[in-house]
């Protein structure tokens, strides 16, 4: 017997060993085959078994990483049903006019991507041949599956399509020509292609973060019975580059804890990404099988083509297996290009048995297996990996599909760290590419100036055959498809309460909102499409009262006593719970918001999300995914609570939000208010719903801000509606002293509102000047028309912007004051004819009392009154006198 390996302490050694003896014999015989047969075959055999107990259902830590093979042995791939010649034909059709496409495209310097489909190609096909699920499926219910489609692979999609025909001639010709109608965008980009796109992917990373919500939230509406989503399979092409961004893998652990096996990820490891290698000195496919794996994901890795099956059958010893393991990724992208004699000495040379392995194989054989023998571009092995991934239940899945980048395109793209700057081919290449391919095109049409698309007609079998395919599987896909469902208009009586006023009682416009929502929550026809998220911390938005009536939904239910379950206001989850709780992550919920903001489109069910968050930790930080948003039509509240600079007291600079609402115009399709009071709120959340979800729905979405505040809620007076909802209203007029007192028009949005209320009357009662006050809820709605009106001159029409407009004759200079910085109000300046001035809380947040950050800012109602003072006496309407005389007596000079 060897000498024992000293054994080193571990956490088991906390637990009870009923028979050390037999602890200690199985140790020995590790040791022994360890010494006699060599470390490499005791590290099979653990491995093995490891595996074994795996599958047995014993409960052990899982393996994280498996050898560096397919997981499915090539003995047990599933036959592929269908025509494998007719859908080679369709492969090489797409590969030919997505080359052309982008090949003529480049001759006006725009661009496109070839090598990324080039490698994807099979990829993709063999789930459009026999698994994708089109929007007239009957088992979907119409909403097919959901193809979150790798943004830069976009060119093999529009050639599908072509084929298909779907897309003219003419519309590949204008790819990335979209300026006059019939082009096609760049990438998938629903508002630019409605019919064709369902979700936009090309911001790396937030197409994986969107996919996993998106299962989550096919599952939430089944668990609340809006919908059954049980046929439907999410499914996300990615590539092992975009694995990089931190969205990509931010939810893998949520989709493994609630098991969403709805749901596939095929990640196309061609081991690059847009300037080199994705892992040069190490292997992207090993490090994200750990990721997954620990995750909670089954794991298909398909990594060989057919022509490695040989090798492997040959590799008696585990040698190649164990070369592969440690060959690191930019070193098998150079094999790809080398010739026979470089991979024999560089490969095949790091030891005896693996030199014997290579004296073996012809030059050709290894050249065949080292340059393009992939895994990914096998449809009998793609086709079973998908199988697999269907198959599997209680878990979700990642393909790992292992491919050459640029495959087909030719030796000058292939696995070439520039393949993804290269946008064209030459004529040579093409020539190459048609008889790689075997496609009928005559030398004579690529003697043409412009490389031709080519399509075997729309009675060829090839056509014939796909169209018949995708009428099997529920139609065409990629496809968007809406079916107008108006929504009922709500009951007056909820908005009527904030109408009314809050009397004496000083309430936030934040817990206004919640009230209001809490109410048509309750409504007969359209309460249960209300969909409540927030990324933790409810109850600082007083939300805590949705918990026992809405719920919390868990695809578990709720598997514990809740600690504070005697309590009125008790913490309750539920499979059929309302409310989207999200824990401390401002990306997730976001994914969840577009999920139910486009749940109208993706499964015909028009839901009411609203997302309800720290001001600061919305546009600032998932402002990315809010354009992505408004790319993918959806529609909803974004609710940025705690609002402004000044009003979160004492916690400082981190979440003293100055900037917000100037993000926020940025996006076109985001309707931004900043409302002052209750009614205010009131107004705009039922015009949001009639835009949203009226007989005439636009593709819009709204974002309020509202405060943490407590203030005393007027009723709302007569007439201010239209106001409210364009932006600008006067809320009164001032009373004049004197009849020649000065006048100022004062300006205020959100929680200013009540600052320059105590302006305007220190200014009457000390200083003998009359302030309008105006409520201005959204700046940048008065903006979007103001530019409307602009671009309306260029066609000769005489506009006048609305802001232009109510401000006419409105006596005296203009102060516009906000919790905001000063670009906010300012907005609008150019469009106001009296002089103009803007006071904001320009500059990093603080930590201190409202009054004193207000006053260091400049914004409290004193420093409003010393500015609208300077205003006068620039005019010659006080003297500059007064204007000390103020300053001095409100301590800011």
């Amino acid at each position: 017997m060897p000498d024992a390996v000293s054994h080193q302490p571990s956490e088991l050694d906390q637990l009870p060993d009923r028979d050390p003896q037999e602890t200690a014999e199985w140790r020995e015989s590790l040791d022994a085959v360890s010494e006699q047969a060599g470390a490499h075959r005791a590290s099979y055999l653990m491995r093995r078994t490891l595996e074994h107990a795996e599958h047995s259902g014993l409960a052990l830590p899982k393996l994280l990483e498996t050898d560096y093979v397919n997981s499915i042995p090539t003995a047990a791939e599933p036959e592929i049903p269908g025509d494998r010649a007719l859908e080679a034909r369709i492969t090489a059709w797409n590969r030919w006019n997505a080359a052309a496409m982008v090949t003529r495209g480049s001759r006006y310097g725009l661009g496109g991507h070839i090598a990324t489909f080039a490698s994807a190609a099979w990829l993709y096909e063999t789930g459009f041949q026999h698994f994708f699920r089109g929007k007239e499926d009957r088992e979907t219910g119409g909403s097919g599956d959901q193809l979150f489609i790798q943004g830069h692979a976009s060119p093999g999609i529009y050639a599908r399509a072509f084929l298909d025909g779907r897309l003219s001639e003419q519309q590949l010709d204008n790819f990335r020509q979209e300026v006059g109608g019939n082009g096609l965008p760049s990438y998938p980009h629903p508002r630019r292609s409605p019919e064709l796109w369902e979700f936009p992917t090309v911001s790396m990373g937030l197409g994986p973060l969107a996919a996993i919500y998106q299962a989550r939230f096919n599952r939430y509406l089944a668990g609340r019975g809006i919908k059954d989503t049980a046929g439907s399979h999410v499914w996300a092409f990615l590539g092992d580059g975009e694995m990089d961004e931190p969205e990509s893998t931010a939810a893998l652990a949520l989709a493994g804890r609630e098991q969403l096996d709805n749901l596939t990820f095929v990640i196309n490891c061609n081991l690059q990404r847009l300037d080199g290698p994705v892992r040069a000195n190490f292997k992207i496919v090993q490090e994200l099988e750990a990721q997954f794996r620990a995750a909670g994901w089954n794991v298909v890795k398909s990594l060989w083509g057919s022509a490695w099956d040989e090798l492997f059958q040959l590799d008696t010893t585990g040698a190649l297996v164990r070369r592969l393991r440690e060959v690191p990724d930019a070193q098998f992208q150079t094999y790809a290009t080398r010739d026979a004699a470089y991979i024999r000495e560089h490969f095949f040379g790091a030891e005896p048995a693996l030199v014997e392995l290579g004296r073996l194989l012809t030059d050709d054989k290894i050249i065949e297996c080292f340059r393009t023998s992939r895994a990914g571009h096998e449809p009998r092995k793609v086709y079973a990996a998908y199988r697999a991934a269907l198959a599997h239940k209680g878990a979700p899945t990642v393909v790992l599909a292992q491919t050459v980048k640029g495959w087909t395109l030719g030796p000058g793209f292939e696995s070439r760290n520039a393949n993804h700057q290269m946008k064209k081919l030459t004529g040579k290449e093409f020539r190459a590419m048609r008889d790689l391919l075997e496609l009928p095109i005559p030398d004579s049409r690529l003697d043409e100036d412009l490389v031709p698309y080519v399509h075997p007609g729309a009675d060829s079998p090839e056509v014939r055959y796909l169209q018949e395919r995708r009428a099997e599987l529920g139609g065409p896909a990629p496809a968007r498809k809406v079916h107008p469902a108006a929504l009922p208009e709500p009951a007056a009586k909820p908005f009527d309460t904030l109408f009314k006023g809050s009397g004496s009682q000083e309430i936030a416009t934040t817990m206004a909102f919640v009230r209001l929502v809490k109410d048509l929550m309750r409504e007969k026809e359209t309460g249960r499409r209300w969909v409540p998220i927030v990324p933790d911390e409810a109850r600082t938005f007083g939300m805590e009262s949705l918990f026992p009536s809405a719920g919390i939904y868990s695809p578990l239910g709720q598997t514990y006593d809740a600690v504070d379950r005697d309590q009125l206001l008790y913490y309750k989850e539920a499979k059929d719970g309302q409310i989207l709780n999200e824990g401390i992550t401002e990306a997730g919920s976001m994914a969840d918001f577009t999920a139910a903001a486009t749940a109208y489109a993706t499964h015909g069910e028009p839901m009411i999300p609203f997302y309800i968050f720290y001001s600061m930790f919305g546009w600032q930080r998932t402002a990315d995914q809010m354009w992505a948003l408004a790319d993918q039509l959806g529609r909803g509240f974004l609710i940025g609570a705690t609002a402004g600079r000044t009003t979160m007291t004492g916690e400082g600079l981190q979440h003293a939000d100055g900037q917000s609402p100037l993000i926020a115009s940025t996006n076109p399709a985001a309707l931004t208010y900043d409302p002052a009071f209750a009614y205010e709120v009131g107004v705009i959340v039922r015009d949001g719903l009639r835009r949203m979800y009226g007989p005439d729905a636009e593709d819009v979405f709204y974002y309020l801000t509202v405060y943490n505040e407590p203030k005393v809620q007027p009723a709302m007076p007569e007439g201010v509606e239209e106001g409210i909802v364009k932006g600008l209203y006067r809320f009164n007029q001032g009373t004049a002293p004197a009849d020649d007192a000065p006048r100022i028009q004062l300006l205020a949005s959100g929680t200013a509102i009540h600052w320059i209320l105590q302006a305007q009357q220190l200014l009457a009662e000390e200083w003998g000047v009359t302030a309008d006050v105006w409520s201005a809820p959204s700046w940048s709605e008065l903006r979007r028309d103001a530019l409307e009106c602009d671009a309306a001159a260029l066609r000769g029409e005489d506009r006048v912007p609305y802001v232009t407009r109510v401000l006419e004759g409105a006596p005296g200079p203009v102060l516009a004051v906000s919790d905001w910085m000063r670009a906010v109000p300012d907005q609008i300046s150019q469009w106001v004819e009296q002089d103009w001035c803007s006071l904001g809380t320009d500059g990093f947040g603080l930590s201190d009392t409202r009054e004193a950050t207000r006053r260091h800012f400049g914004v409290d109602a004193e420093s409003v009154v010393v500015a609208a003072l300077s205003r006068l006496a620039r005019r010659g309407e006080v003297k500059q006198e007064t204007v000390r005389q103020a300053a001095e007596k409100y301590g800011l000079a």
